[in-house]
């Protein structure tokens, strides 16, 4: 199973700017396995207290949501699997 990465319906946008893809591209640049899932504010809040995309929910159920460049700092680190914070 992948990890969800749950971001805006935008799914088109691809510029650097955009929270969403920033994340995104660095779970791609990583190589890291996980799923899209667009739209669904319900299930970010249920998980994380509130409603801003992108938010990550890992393997094992947990959360995780920071700001999209402390995101992919972390994800480029390394530390997205290890230490989701």
């Amino acid at each position: 199973m992948a990890i969800n990465l749950h971001r805006c319906s935008r799914q088109w946008v691809k510029i650097g700017a955009h929270p969403c893809w920033k994340v995104e591209k660095a779970l791609i640049d990583q190589g890291i396995e996980y799923d899209r899932v667009a739209g669904d504010r319900d299930a970010v809040e249920a998980g994380t207290g509130q409603r801003k995309y992108p938010s990550i929910q890992l393997e094992d159920g947990t959360w995780y949501r920071e700001e999209s460049k402390d995101m992919a700092k972390r994800i480029r680190e390394g530390r997205l699997l290890g230490d989701p914070g």
